[in-house]
């Protein structure tokens, strides 16, 4: 009688940023300026690894699944966003919540594997270089990229699924700026020990697993540095590894520190700035580390930019330059609408 008498919440209110009211338009300034250049910046990556044959090679066919996972993560969230900041409705129902929550855990899971796929294509380059072609076949390197895909699909979908199946009746507040995971699971007012227990085990695998391997990957590429007594090269492997495994350690451990680890001494504020940093700093961030430091890239740029051998029509009419530009843009009016 009691489960029967309960209102059955339809809709869900996002409270946002906990910020002041006269705070909203700096950082909503603030918020657009760091999402156009997520986009644009991950779009110029693609860009040039579609235009410049060059950088057709394992690691910017990785790369560039990294770019595009990085614009579509920072679209499923911060257009929403943005829309709350500028017209007040933080309304969004129970299916769109769900929808969000998907593509969320969807395309930050396709980083986490991408990033395992970048970091053993590294591995093998430095520390294997005359197996290099043999070892990074185009075949593993396909199969690599459509696995990360195929997993990332089933274990967005398995949480999506045991979130449907609980029953929200009272408080409809989500006490944060998107509809995370862990944020629904405090408002379910049925058994949620299934959920906690699906995501203490897939966290595992999908988070901890993958962070321990791109590790193990980098120590061993400093290892094997090492052995080379060259000042030169000694700096750029901790030059390279030390800014990569920054970034690293700022997306999963605060992945880590919210969904494995969660402290009861956590406030809303604590969480909403932690997802911030995954959310809106690293998808930012990736392509000044990954890329825009790189001298391949940067060749590739002087040579679109000063040659102009290569032009913005011929990505376009380039098949997958036409299908990252596609999806990416029909993921932004998707959010936005």
């Amino acid at each position: 009688m009691t489960r029967r008498n309960q209102t059955i919440v339809s809709d869900f209110l996002l409270l946002g940023l906990p910020i002041e009211p006269e705070q909203q338009n700096p950082f909503y300034v603030l918020f657009l300026a760091m999402y156009l250049i997520t986009v644009l910046g991950n779009l110029l990556i693609i860009f040039l690894i579609c235009l410049d044959s060059h950088l057709h090679t394992p690691m910017y066919l990785f790369l560039s699944n990294l770019s595009f996972s990085d614009i579509c993560f920072s679209s499923v969230t911060i257009p929403k966003l943005l829309q709350t900041m500028q017209s007040q409705d933080s309304s969004i129902t129970f299916a769109g919540c769900l929808t969000q929550m998907y593509f969320f855990l969807f395309f930050a899971d396709l980083e986490s594997f991408l990033l395992v796929a970048m970091a053993y294509d590294r591995y093998v380059a430095i520390c294997f270089p005359l197996h290099y072609t043999i070892i990074m076949s185009s075949k593993l390197c396909l199969s690599l990229v459509v696995l990360s895909w195929v997993l990332t699909m089933f274990h967005a979908m398995l949480h999506t699924l045991l979130m449907a199946r609980l029953c929200f009746c009272a408080d409809n507040i989500i006490p944060h700026f998107f509809c995370d995971m862990s944020a629904l699971l405090k408002l379910a007012c049925s058994d949620t020990r299934v959920n906690e227990l699906v995501i203490f085990i897939m966290g595992g695998l999908v988070l901890v697993i993958p962070f321990l391997l791109i590790v193990m990957s980098y120590a061993r590429i400093v290892s094997s540095i090492l052995r080379v007594p060259s000042a030169r090269g000694i700096r750029k492997a901790f030059s390279t590894c030390g800014s990569h495994l920054s970034m690293l350690s700022l997306f999963y451990g605060t992945v880590i520190g919210l969904y494995l680890c969660p402290s009861a001494n956590n406030s809303a504020v604590k969480e909403t700035v932690m997802a911030v940093m995954y959310t809106v700093v690293t998808p930012m961030l990736n392509p000044f580390i990954y890329s825009l430091r790189n001298r391949d890239m940067m060749g590739a740029l002087g040579r679109l930019l000063f040659k102009k051998k290569i032009s913005f029509s011929d990505c376009l009419l380039h098949p997958k330059g036409t299908f990252f530009t596609l999806a990416a843009f029909m993921i932004f009016f998707l959010c936005i609408l």
